[in-house]
């Protein structure tokens, strides 16, 4: 599978992470192609904190309302307001239009993370199966 950005770090959920400090997070093409059109987003506020693998939101699109997962464990720092107010940014670019940026303790990605790699490998199967 193409298209998966090589230098960001992925859950099974289909959110991605980038290893900046503080770390940028967003949806992938995945979850946008699942999801249609997606037409609101509910996100976390600065000052709020998320673990990694827990919701912290939620994505609504004209056909469904999907959770969104926080991929790492810290505290949101800002949240991208140019997609809560025009959401429609996640559906033509989902790696540019990241949702919030977390601080992380000791800053660094956890290891359970996928890389593209894995996370196209959990497509492929989740498409086969």
């Amino acid at each position: 599978m193409s298209g998966t950005p090589q230098d960001l770090r992925y859950t099974p959920e289909h959110e991605w992470v980038d290893g900046a400090s503080p770390a940028r997070v967003g949806i992938t093409h995945v979850a946008v192609d699942q999801l249609k059109d997606i037409v609101y987003v509910d996100l976390p506020q600065p000052g709020t904190p998320v673990a990694g693998g827990q919701t912290c939101g939620e994505i609504e699109s004209v056909k469904s309302v999907a959770d969104l997962y926080s991929p790492v464990t810290g505290t949101v720092v800002e949240v991208n307001q140019a997609v809560v107010d025009a959401p429609e940014l996640i559906n033509d670019g989902p790696y540019e239009a990241w949702l919030f940026t977390v601080e992380m303790p000791g800053g660094t990605l956890p290891d359970t993370l996928l890389t593209a790699e894995e996370y196209d490998q959990v497509v492929a199967a989740a498409e086969e199966g």
